[in-house]
């Protein structure tokens, strides 16, 4: 996740105060009452709550009950007050997630119940909790789960959950080559983020880098493109760029000299050549 990416047009996300959310807990799922849940993301995701052994209800729960509201606006400001949020620093939410992740490693297949219902909730904390789970049980996301990575990039979209999403979409078209045709397909979509997924999905790939692929997302990309000239698009090719560069620079440095490239994307480019 590029932690210098707070520019660029806003989005429209509105909800509570963190406060409304505070109170004490007398049981897992009393985490949720009082709280209105944004409208689900997708019906596909409706099914049984929790119903893998790792006691989502539990995680959050544990996760409402350590909310500091003077955090909670301090971390909302960061982000231009799009979201909401509890008031949970990345340290403290990691290590609570944790021992829940263990146990979620070694379930039979990803919850999506619980990633639905973490989408749906209005602090910020949860959606992020969501994209730290599917990295940690990205071995047991498939092709299938594509569709619905997609709705979670393109509901409550921002930079931050959607860097957080891109590795594992990577992974998983890693695994399953077929689904080339998939990020191809998404470089061309009619929704921004969805294209800067497409963009970044290689992201630390390095020689396993399949730069046929990434030259001709990039290209459908450029600034004659129909969002080439958006900063969160270019900021994209540049750090995919970059990060190539680590491994290829030769390759990098031909390809800014064969395409057309925004200047910001060409800075971002050629921090390591």
């Amino acid at each position: 996740m590029d932690m210098t990416e707070q520019t660029g047009s806003p989005v429209e996300y509105q909800s509570g105060s963190p406060e409304q959310y505070q109170g004490v807990l007398t049981s897992p799922l009393d985490a949720l009452d009082g709280v209105i849940l944004d409208t689900p993301i997708d019906p596909v995701f409706d099914g049984d709550p929790f119903d893998t052994k790792m006691d989502g209800a539990l995680l959050v729960s544990e996760l409402m009950s350590m909310g500091d509201p003077e955090v909670a606006v301090g971390m909302q400001r960061y982000m231009r007050d799009q979201f909401m949020f509890l008031g949970v620093k990345t340290p403290e939410r990691k290590a609570i997630s944790k021992p829940f992740f263990k146990v979620a490693r070694k379930d039979p297949h990803a919850d999506w119940s619980f990633i639905s219902m973490c989408w749906a909730l209005p602090q910020r904390e949860f959606q992020y909790v969501a994209a730290d789970y599917l990295r940690e049980v990205k071995h047991l996301l498939g092709a299938e789960d594509l569709p619905r990575i997609k709705t979670l990039v393109e509901a409550k979209s921002w930079w931050d959950t959607v860097d957080a999403l891109d590795r594992t979409v990577g992974e998983i078209v890693v695994r399953n080559p077929s689904e080339k045709e998939t990020m191809l397909a998404w470089a061309q979509d009619s929704n921004f983020w969805t294209r800067r997924i497409a963009i970044d999905h290689q992201l630390l790939l390095r020689g396993e880098t399949d730069v046929d692929l990434l030259e001709e997302i990039i290209v459908l990309n450029l600034p004659d493109s129909e969002f080439g000239g958006e900063f969160f698009i270019q900021k994209a090719i540049g750090w995919s760029l970059r990060e190539f560069s680590k491994t290829n620079p030769s390759w990098v440095r031909d390809f800014l000299d064969r395409h057309p490239v925004a200047a910001l994307t060409r800075r971002e480019a050629s921090k390591y050549l």
